[in-house]
């Protein structure tokens, strides 16, 4: 299950927003997405968040549905709008966004958008730095759902994901680091990392995230792979070497991929070259969340795939 924020997204093929006849639309929010990532790839996903009584809105609970995702927790606010980013696309290295949630409904989120029952009975419950960043009442629930799960005996996911344009450095530490103590599994790009105050190397980084609790801790590199400690194993995970057309989805795509292995059941050296795999495959296409793989598509991606295994 994932609690968050999910948005409508307008995206050009090519170019600059001004120039375009026709755009793509999606829906977008790392929750959201991590949703469908999990269901495309056969596990059962649900979303829980507040989205407007807005066509956006419909747009963001249709997608979803179409996707496999539960919606049966999700809140519709008849006061304020569904978010929206609008992202220009020219190639990897040259594209922007702009997001417009001020009052959106995903800013109004509270705990009082919680389904208990449902976080109870979940196999995992996934969350995200960038739903506490949006206010203090989303904070409040993104909290409240880690308290929910941890009493049910349900284990917490948490990627990082950042964005410096939701609050204060100092605001995003401190929030943060109490966060991952609450997680069970955390995601974080080595910037991230830092940001929390550590220092040195992915294996540092891994060691002293471990160091605030979560079992499991991976540390995304970009294209250089990751470095995880799960229950006590170092992994190292390369990146398969792929021609990248689009990254914007590549790291809820990662998530994606480990948690529909740990609901699965699968160990975690495979959990890893899931997650790793999901990773590429989504690069190889445009367009967040409707980029993410399915199981087939992994096949087609090349063979040799080395997973080093040491000591922590």
């Amino acid at each position: 299950m994932t609690f968050g924020e999910a948005l409508a997204s307008f995206r050009t093929s090519t170019g600059k927003l001004r120039h375009a006849t026709t755009v793509d639309v999606g829906i977008a929010g790392t929750e959201a997405t991590v949703a469908v990532g999990v269901s495309r790839l056969g596990s059962r996903a649900a979303w829980a968040g507040r989205i407007g009584a807005d066509e956006p809105g419909a747009l963001v609970l249709t997608r979803l549905r179409e996707e496999g995702v539960d919606t049966s927790a999700a809140v519709t606010d008849s006061h304020s709008p569904t978010g929206l980013v609008l992202r220009d696309f020219r190639s990897r290295d040259a594209n922007r966004s702009a997001f417009y949630r001020t009052g959106s409904a995903g800013t109004r989120l509270g705990p009082e958008d919680l389904r208990e029952d449902l976080i109870a009975g979940a196999g995992v419950l996934h969350l995200s730095g960038a739903t506490a960043a949006l206010s203090e009442t989303a904070d409040d629930a993104t909290f409240t759902a880690a308290e929910i799960a941890g009493e049910a005996g349900v284990p917490v996911s948490l990627s990082l994901d950042h964005r410096p344009a939701l609050w204060r450095p100092e605001d995003a530490r401190d929030t943060l680091l109490d966060l991952v103590s609450h997680a069970d599994i955390v995601f974080a790009r080595t910037d991230e990392a830092r940001l929390l105050g550590f220092d040195g190397d992915a294996d540092s980084l891994v060691a002293d995230l471990a160091e605030l609790g979560p079992d499991d801790v991976i540390v995304l590199q970009g294209p250089r792979g990751a470095v995880t400690e799960i229950a006590g194993a170092r992994y190292d995970v390369p990146s398969y070497p792929v021609h990248e057309i689009d990254p914007d989805a590549a790291d809820e795509a990662f998530v994606a991929g480990y948690l529909a292995d740990l609901l699965a059941g699968e160990p975690a050296d495979r959990r890893v070259r899931t997650a790793a795999a999901c990773r590429a495959a989504a690069m190889t296409v445009p367009g967040g969340a409707d980029s993410l793989p399915e199981r087939g598509d992994l096949v087609d991606l090349p063979r040799q795939h080395r997973l080093a295994r040491q000591s922590p």
